[in-house]
């Protein structure tokens, strides 16, 4: 039987050196989304036909996001290996964007904070299809679910 959801996942704590609160909360906001609807199916074959559902863990591995997908019962299945630099435009206009729109919580008018958002919104979608671009033919995701792993990957490259 089939059941192509991600239930667990984690990110390498080894991986993120510094993040604010509001960082923190855009992590745990994230991974809460991703649990509760998500579709991630990878196309490789496993042993036993096992088909989900699946725990993951992202890392970054020598410049490149790591993708550790575990069956249920923590046995890993593959790691995928992505490489970064398509990302690295992406999640520095992210990076800026979301530091705007946190600023602009706590200091702009409601249309000045619609405004960001709005481009917020934008970047991130066109980020969360370049991923789903970069896993065609290796895992199937929603957008949704692209966007929530995105947010994910961008937590991985806080510096600080």
């Amino acid at each position: 039987m089939s059941d192509p959801r991600i239930i667990a996942i984690d990110l390498d704590e080894k991986t993120i050196i510094w993040r604010n609160a509001d960082v923190e909360q855009e992590r745990r906001v994230a991974i809460f989304d991703l649990l509760e609807g998500n579709h991630f199916k990878p196309l490789r074959a496993y042993p036993q036909d096992y088909a989900g559902p699946y725990r993951v863990k992202l890392r970054v591995e020598e410049g490149r996001l790591a993708i550790d997908v575990h069956a249920e019962s923590g046995e890993l299945l593959e790691t995928l290996i992505l490489g970064l630099a398509s990302f690295r435009r992406p999640i520095k206009d992210y990076f800026a964007i979301c530091d705007s729109y946190f600023q602009a919580i706590r200091t702009s008018t409601a249309q000045q904070i619609e405004t960001v958002d709005m481009a917020r919104r934008g970047i991130h979608n066109d980020a969360a299809q370049l991923l789903k671009e970069r896993l065609e033919g290796k895992i199937e995701v929603d957008f949704d679910t692209a966007r929530r792993l995105f947010t994910l990957i961008c937590v991985l490259h806080i510096r600080g």
